[in-house]
């Protein structure tokens, strides 16, 4: 019989997505998640002890002169959470696309069984969407704004105009090794229906592919970007900043990184750190279940009814040609 625990652990087994703040490690997220888990489900409560009969001599006096044993039930002690320990002492809790200690945003975590879907999710075609801060003026060694100036110029002559050109070239370089890597023509009805479901990627390995380039504010020197890309790290974007500033006769670092969509995962679906606990985290599982499991039933849905159609159809065929003979 399954212990409440258990039962559980069974609903928490799955997929959700968390908001990973920036200054910490995703180990340190996972670890955390993990530990709550943990002891979220260690302080429920345990199955009743099963017992067994033990012959006991009688109470009081001599027991050597005593006649005769007492038959009594005792609780089996050798399966006391004291002797074995706490029902659960590992969970299996996985991280699919890994953010580093410096960036924030959407990650998705696996626990139990959900780590074999985190698995198929970490190698398919799936888009992330970042939101870059950057500022015009400087130039560090590692692009970031935590790295040793290296370098600093002026910006004035940068205008929002300009930086959408630049934009726009980069996306087109991109967009044309898309079509080279993905291995489809990008003018072709296949293409478009791959693009529509979310499938237009590259076969196989890749270099960081940029899907999408938009800048969604300009206050120079500030400046953010909306980036969707395939295959890229973050380091990758904070040198895409530093390489549109070059490309704007001028210097840019970055100043922060936030991942705001990972596949089907958003930002309304992430739960922060108040929220890692086992309640918060088997309603975001359950959720996600439902959500996965409406996406699949549409296309079945569909079938059917085209098949229904059809069958009326070929009827009325069958009809209509008994009328006519």
């Amino acid at each position: 019989m399954a212990t409440p625990a258990i039962r559980m652990f069974q609903k928490l087994e799955g997929l959700f997505c968390v908001y990973k703040p920036a200054g910490i490690s995703w180990k340190h997220v996972r670890d955390n998640i993990e530990t709550k888990l943990r002891e979220g489900l260690n302080v429920l409560p345990s199955l009743p002890l099963p017992e067994q009969i033990r012959f006991l001599p009688p109470s009081g006096g001599d027991t050597l002169t005593q006649k005769g044993l007492t038959a009594v039930n005792v609780p089996v002690l050798s399966n006391h959470p004291l002797v074995t320990g706490p029902e659960f002492q590992q969970i299996r809790v996985g991280v699919g696309h890994r953010l580093d200690t410096f960036s924030s945003g959407v990650m998705v975590i696996g626990v139990g069984n959900g780590n074999k879907a985190l698995n198929d999710l970490y190698h398919t075609k799936v888009t992330r969407v970042y939101t870059l801060e950057g500022e015009f003026g400087t130039a560090t060694h590692d692009f970031s704004h935590r790295g040793r100036i290296v370098e600093q110029s002026t910006y004035d002559h940068i205008t929002q105009d300009k930086l959408e050109r630049v934009l726009a070239m980069l996306q087109g370089a991109n967009q044309k090794a898309l079509s080279l890597y993905a291995n489809v023509d990008m003018q072709s009805q296949e293409a478009y229906e791959m693009a529509v479901q979310g499938l237009l990627g590259p076969e196989g390995k890749s270099p960081p592919i940029l899907k999408g380039l938009k800048c969604i504010r300009f206050d120079p020197p500030d400046f953010t970007l909306e980036v969707q890309c395939l295959n890229e790290t973050q380091k990758y974007l904070r040198k895409v900043i530093h390489e549109i500033g070059l490309e704007l006769r001028s210097t840019a670092l970055c100043k922060g990184v936030r991942r705001t969509r990972d596949g089907t995962f958003t930002l309304q679906d992430a739960l922060t750190r108040s929220q890692w606990t086992p309640a918060e985290i088997m309603r975001a599982v359950q959720q996600n279940r439902i959500a996965k499991e409406n996406k699949l039933s549409l296309p079945f849905r569909t079938a059917i009814a085209n098949r229904i159609q059809q069958k009326h159809v070929d009827r009325e065929v069958k009809e209509h040609e008994a009328l006519a003979t």
